[in-house]
């Protein structure tokens, strides 16, 4: 049975920077530079999409000299079906998958984006 998911506008956010490069491990920290939220924000949004088994999570190998270990963080095949799904539902038909596009009610997700047609 396939699941249906009600995302927020920070959560489309952060599953649009995530689809951009699937493969690749990100960390809490860029995710927020990409996406303009805060951590409050940010970090509970990841700890529900890696609950749900859209994102999933590590720890970086090793520390590095001078700071903490950080955790890091990418989309799973199943997230990146269920991120598609939701940003092109919540996006103007003919718009790219990617973050700095406004999604439903014309709010910005991050970075520079064109006004909202919708």
């Amino acid at each position: 049975m396939a699941h249906r998911f009600s995302f927020s506008w920070q959560t489309l956010a952060v599953l649009a920077e995530l689809c951009a490069t699937p493969s690749r491990w990100r960390h809490g920290y860029g995710l927020a530079k990409v996406t303009g939220l805060k951590s409050g924000t940010l970090y509970p949004v990841l700890v529900r999409l890696a609950d749900r088994g859209l994102v999933e999570a590590c720890w970086e190998d090793e520390q590095p000299a001078g700071r903490p270990r950080r955790h890091l963080y990418r989309i799973t095949p199943e997230g990146l079906a269920v991120a598609t799904t939701a940003l092109a539902q919540a996006r103007p038909a003919g718009d790219q998958v990617r973050a700095g596009a406004r999604v439903r009610g014309g709010r910005r997700v991050a970075g520079q984006a064109a006004p909202w047609t919708g």
